[in-house]
């Protein structure tokens, strides 16, 4: 947890001196995942089932020139997946603290704008739950080793597109996780989150 913050700590700063050079618009998105954890274990991969979260956190737009600028943020967003392993049927919906950094294209007039983005993000996990075979709900643990279910920290590349209509725009975007998050140290398996993202967000302009 300590490590996140600092990140964000960073980012914070980040903006901050970057606003002595360039133009900075805060703003806020919420919006809806379809993700998956992609799960493989002894060459083989396992079935999975996308479920439903949401995610919401601030945004920054650093304007770089009239078409280009950037795009870092501090999201909470909810994934996960269902599988069945053999016999055994198990839910995983971690929470993620997730920091992207989107370098962004847009044409168009004041009034519509069309844009396209894509770059990189770091997420930490800092909650979620489980439900195993039985239907017990416990809290997912964090951490290396067998006895945890994920890693904490994941990392990635992101990209979509938008529309911005009157100060909002709706957007749809595509999460690959480029991190192993499987904690097993004694057999070699692969987990990787996958979430396809709508969106609404919108700046507060400098006045």
């Amino acid at each position: 947890m300590k490590s996140c913050f600092k990140f964000a700590l960073s980012i914070f700063l980040t903006v901050a001196f970057t606003d002595v050079q360039a133009q900075v618009e805060p703003g806020y998105i919420i919006g809806l995942n379809l993700s998956s954890i992609t799960l493989k274990t002894n060459n083989s991969t396992i079935h999975s089932e996308s479920l439903t979260g949401i995610h919401f956190g601030g945004i920054f737009e650093i304007a770089l020139n009239n078409n280009f600028s950037l795009r870092p943020g501090i999201i909470l967003s909810a994934k996960g997946s269902n599988f069945k392993v053999d016999t055994v049927d198990l839910s995983l919906s971690p929470i993620y603290f997730e920091i992207p950094l989107l370098a962004a294209c847009s044409f168009g007039s004041d009034a519509i704008k069309v844009s396209f983005f894509a770059g990189p993000f770091i997420a930490c996990g800092i909650g979620g739950y489980k439900i195993e075979s039985g239907g017990e709900m416990k809290n997912i643990n964090y951490g290396s080793g067998d006895d945890n279910d994920l890693k904490h920290f994941d990392a990635g590349f992101d990209f979509g597109a938008g529309v911005k209509i009157k100060g909002f725009m709706i957007s749809a975007q595509y999460e690959i996780g480029l991190a192993n998050i499987s904690p097993s140290t004694t057999i070699y398996t692969e987990m990787n989150n996958n979430v396809i993202g709508i969106s609404i967000s919108s700046l507060f302009p400098e006045k």
